[in-house]
């Protein structure tokens, strides 16, 4: 299977029951501290606020944030990441009505309340040091 562009970005348009689907690999050993990042923005532009950010560091932790008007809000953090080192990843990020619900190969690791309206969002961006298959975004129920 072919790999994606990194940075990966696609526009969106989220309602409840929408749900991103990632599937990628790390592109380093756990041992040099690789990361994976997704990012939901409010504008098609990087500059924007994020209504959700999920940045893991592999075989450590996660670390779940938003922006708002430029300022870091107070970040989360998960320290149950069941990605495993070397091997490929499923993450699945479902909007419910108050909160992302996110998944890693078919185990619940955090969910996380909305800080920013849902609609808001604009645009997921994916990247860090990973390789891509496949971003999916659906707009029902999964």
């Amino acid at each position: 299977m072919s790999s994606l562009p990194v940075p990966y970005t696609v526009p969106v348009s989220f309602s409840i029951g929408s749900c991103v689907i990632i599937r990628g690999k790390p592109n380093l050993s756990f041992v040099y501290a690789p990361q994976l990042e997704v990012n939901f923005y409010t504008e098609m532009d990087e500059d924007s606020d994020i209504a959700f950010q999920f940045r893991v560091h592999f075989g450590y932790r996660a670390v779940i944030n938003s922006r708002e008007f430029g300022i870091w809000m107070c970040e989360e953090k998960c320290y149950n990441v069941p990605f495993e080192d070397g091997k490929s990843f499923e993450l699945r990020i479902y909007v419910r009505r108050n909160k992302y619900k996110i998944k890693v190969n078919g185990q619940c690791i955090y969910n996380f309340v909305h800080r920013l309206p849902l609609k808001s969002v604009k645009m997921v961006q994916v990247w860090r040091n990973v390789s891509l298959t496949r971003v999916l975004v659906s707009n029902g129920w999964r």
